[in-house]
């Protein structure tokens, strides 16, 4: 699998400034779910400590040193280590969560660290953000033309990792044997941005960021043509209507 702490190496501060962090209502659905008021939470490929934020305490496990200087910035006990291995004593965890990040790990490996960790009823909570959010039919267009181009740059060069699709996620879930329980569910969550912001999020991807560090020109990737629709349709502060898709499984 590739390393992704290599892939973000240097962009940790403007992927801290720009990517969304979850709706507080993903913590108050887990604590009914692991049926915990005050619970144990691990946050495993942690980054910056944006999917930190909404716990009062949580660990974090990260491995790159950039990511884990920031999140320890914002106050997160972080420790080094990944999913393959946390490092962390077994059944210390209520919740785990995962952000953005279950794409990342080797399943194989993974799936039985994270159910070491896991107290009997624990839940794990793998979850992503459906890109982009939802601002303006003309900037989605645009946005999905981006895509496409910058997908079709990262096959052609050979940057394009092997990773697992996140479509499959449940079903891995499922099929490890691991969890008695499995199930999807999805979060709504509106927060506001610019059209500058908007643009950032698109380029803080691992394959843009990976095809820029390649030689790869703004025009080239689609960058210039969706800042160009960005700026015309999102002339203020927007509204950004986001969907968290959220994997659960129970130990």
């Amino acid at each position: 699998m590739p390393d992704s702490a290599d892939r973000f190496s240097g962009f940790a501060e403007q992927y801290d400034r720009v990517r969304p962090r979850p709706p507080q209502e993903l913590a108050d659905m887990l604590r009914q779910w692991a049926g915990v008021a005050e619970p144990s939470v691990v946050d495993i490929g942690c980054g910056t400590g944006l999917s930190c934020t909404i716990w009062p305490e949580v660990t974090g496990v990260e491995p790159s040193a950039e990511m884990r200087a920031i999140a320890a910035r914002r106050g997160v006990r972080v420790v080094a280590g990944s999913a393959e291995d946390t490092g962390l004593p077994g059944e210390c965890a209520d919740i785990v969560t995962v952000s953005h990040a279950l794409h990342w790990f080797d399943a194989a490996r993974a799936f039985p660290e994270i159910a070491r960790i896991m107290r009997p009823g624990a839940v794990l909570a793998a979850f992503d953000f459906d890109w982009p959010p939802a601002v303006d039919p003309e900037v989605d267009a645009a946005y999905r033309e981006f895509e496409a181009t910058h997908n079709a740059l990262e096959a052609e060069r050979g940057l394009r990792p092997a990773f697992a699709p996140k479509s499959e996620h449940l079903e891995r879930l499922r099929h490890s044997g691991l969890f008695r329980h499995v199930n999807e569910v999805c979060l709504h969550m509106r927060e506001s941005g610019s059209a500058e912001r908007f643009v950032a999020v698109a380029a803080s991807q691992g394959g843009v960021v990976a095809l820029l560090e390649e030689g790869v020109s703004e025009d080239e990737l689609g960058l210039t043509r969706l800042r160009e629709v960005a700026e015309r349709r999102i002339t203020e502060q927007k509204t950004w209507w986001w969907t968290c898709r959220v994997r659960l499984a129970v130990r």
